[in-house]
């Protein structure tokens, strides 16, 4: 009888298996592109395989010494739930990072950081 819950228990965390890794959302693109050079955006967007939640989902970008330069709110387009955006003041030439915290619509959460340069 035991023998019979596990082998039911295995077959069932299988079948699940890959719901779970369907749940989560990463990037697909992202403007301006990780590593780029590129002149000062006016925004950071990012298009992530999946909806997103967001009212949890954000992204913020920070300088070469850490110190956070977007200061408006990001915003998930409403028309395009996989895209997340924040806006840019004038940025100076520099390496600039982009943290990203992505919670996909049933509540798995992902995050993750990337660079560009501003010549």
């Amino acid at each position: 009888m035991n023998t019979t819950r596990l082998v039911a228990a295995l077959a069932l965390s299988l079948m699940l298996t890959p719901l779970a890794a369907l749940a989560h959302v990463f990037p697909q693109k992202q403007e301006p592109g990780a590593g780029a050079t590129v002149e000062a955006p006016a925004r950071v967007t990012i298009t992530f395989d999946g909806p997103l939640e967001p009212a949890f989902s954000s992204l913020t970008v920070t300088d070469a010494a850490g110190k956070q330069v977007s200061t408006a709110k990001s915003a998930v387009d409403a028309q395009q739930p996989s895209v997340a955006s924040v806006a840019l003041p004038a940025l100076a030439a520099g390496k600039y990072t982009v943290h990203w915290v992505a919670v996909a619509s049933d509540g798995h959460r992902t995050h993750g950081d990337y660079s560009f340069n501003v010549k």
